[in-house]
């Protein structure tokens, strides 16, 4: 009876479950997008075919199908599987699937797969307690995360597993998955009788932002709240956006999504395109991320990527920091717009970024050597009778202020570190350094 009862209640937290929890697929053939991983022969589906699973870490954005393809694995594969969630698991847990592991391959013969959802949230303890039975193969270990294992996952865990990157569903599969719930009368939303028309199923799945969960959630809701008119339930744009409501972005202020955004707006500001720089900038904004952080990095793309070729920019960055710390927010923003787009905008140079990463690898190399005795200072007669600036030519006493003497170690003596370009001030900046050489060597 209790076997009976127990399938029963099953059943009926399946039916109760939510749409996204219904609709997840029980095959590859069911399942959506992320080609690279599971179509024709590529390794998911090869590992499928020949039961033959291996310990991984999925790592993709919410609502990619990482939890899904975690179930068809165990369903597909002759494996007992065992799901936990980092974030109400612990140790004790850990300890006991793993034994309950080892006895079952004892035992039985039978491997048994361990799902770590979000295993990003377990801590080093909590990851080492798994390590070596993964290691010896008495489990295997499907791990799901949203942050880059990188970071996450311990590197003795992670060089025992292979990562998996999934990406964002594209929009053509959330259609698809829309389509199949509201046609699907065991699990979808069929017997509701509820229509959609395809501007309202592209709207949807353009904003679900590849996030299939998003997607049927949002449905699921429109469908429960839209009153029915001629016995059927209708849905827009405007009911979808009305179970919507206000979409919080993936965005992360101190994950993969925070540093991708500044590397895309950094690199914007490079290829000197504005566009790009305001979207992004306003993608970092609209999501919450620190405004002064965004004023920093901008200071730091002026004398990175424009350097001499503009040193105003240097000059804007600096007050748009200091206008977007005095002024605060919304306000702020329009002033971090006003400096990406001028630094999008002027002339490009990044010779004095390079001549110093070449100027600190020869001072790292050679920081033993002392310094040449006609630059030492010789504040003291001791020191002068000692050989300190003996030889030196002060430059205002020559014509155009400047001489021919050498100043850097005798190691690196010549070496050249700046080359300016012929953009912006640098050409100006390349013409003298030029006359200057010339007229050293006249002298």
């Amino acid at each position: 009876m209790t076997d009976l009862f127990s399938e029963q209640a099953e059943q009926q937290l399946r039916r109760e479950a939510p749409l996204a929890a219904r609709m997840r697929p029980d095959s590859l053939e069911g399942f959506l997008g992320q080609r690279s991983l599971v179509g024709e022969g590529r390794l998911l589906n090869e590992s499928i075919e020949r039961d033959a699973p291996f310990s991984m870490i999925l790592w993709g954005p919410p609502g990619s199908g990482k939890t899904t393809l975690a179930f068809i694995i165990a369903r597909s594969t002759d494996s007992h599987f065992v799901a936990l969630s980092a974030v109400s698991a612990g140790v004790k847990d850990l300890h006991k699937a793993t034994s309950e592991a080892r006895d079952r391959l004892g035992m039985h013969g039978k491997r048994t797969i361990l799902f770590i959802d979000e295993i990003h949230r377990f801590n080093k303890l909590q990851q080492d307690a798994v390590l070596p039975t993964v290691e010896n193969g008495t489990l295997t270990l499907i791990g799901a995360t949203t942050e880059n294992p990188s970071f996450e996952v311990n590197n003795a865990l992670l060089s025992r597993c292979r990562v998996l990157r999934l990406e964002p569903l594209a929009e053509e599969d959330l259609a698809s998955i829309v389509r199949s719930a509201l046609e699907d009368d065991e699990r979808g939303l069929g017997g509701l009788e509820v229509e959609m028309d395809d501007e309202a199923v592209a709207h949807l799945a353009s904003v679900a932002g590849g996030d299939a969960r998003m997607a049927l959630n949002t449905l699921e809701v429109a469908a429960m709240t839209t009153p029915r008119g001629d016995g059927r339930i209708r849905l827009t744009v405007k009911e979808i956006d009305e179970a919507l409501q206000h979409r919080s972005p993936q965005y992360d202020k101190g994950g993969d999504w925070h540093f991708d955004a500044i590397s895309a707006l950094h690199k914007s500001v490079r290829d000197s395109d504005p566009d790009g720089a305001l979207y992004w900038l306003a993608r970092m904004l609209i999501a919450g991320d620190d405004p002064l952080y965004i004023a920093r990095r901008i200071i730091r793309m002026s004398v990175e990527d424009i350097g001499l070729a503009d040193p105003f920019a240097l000059t804007l960055s600096t007050s748009a920091q200091q206008a977007v710390h005095f002024v605060g927010q919304p306000e702020g923003d329009l002033m971090l717009a006003h400096a990406v787009v001028y630094l999008a905008t002027t002339p490009k140079s990044n010779a004095v970024y390079a001549a110093f990463s070449k100027a600190r690898q020869d001072a790292e190399r050679t920081s033993d050597e002392p310094v040449p005795m006609h630059l030492r200072n010789a504040p003291t007669r001791l020191m002068k009778e000692m050989g300190h600036g003996k030889g030196y030519k002060y430059a205002h006493d020559y014509d155009g202020a400047s001489v021919d003497q050498e100043h850097l170690p005798e190691s690196i003596k010549g070496h050249r570190y700046y080359e300016p370009t012929d953009r912006g001030r640098e050409e100006k900046i390349r013409a003298w350094m030029e006359k200057m050489r010339k007229y050293r060597e006249t002298e």
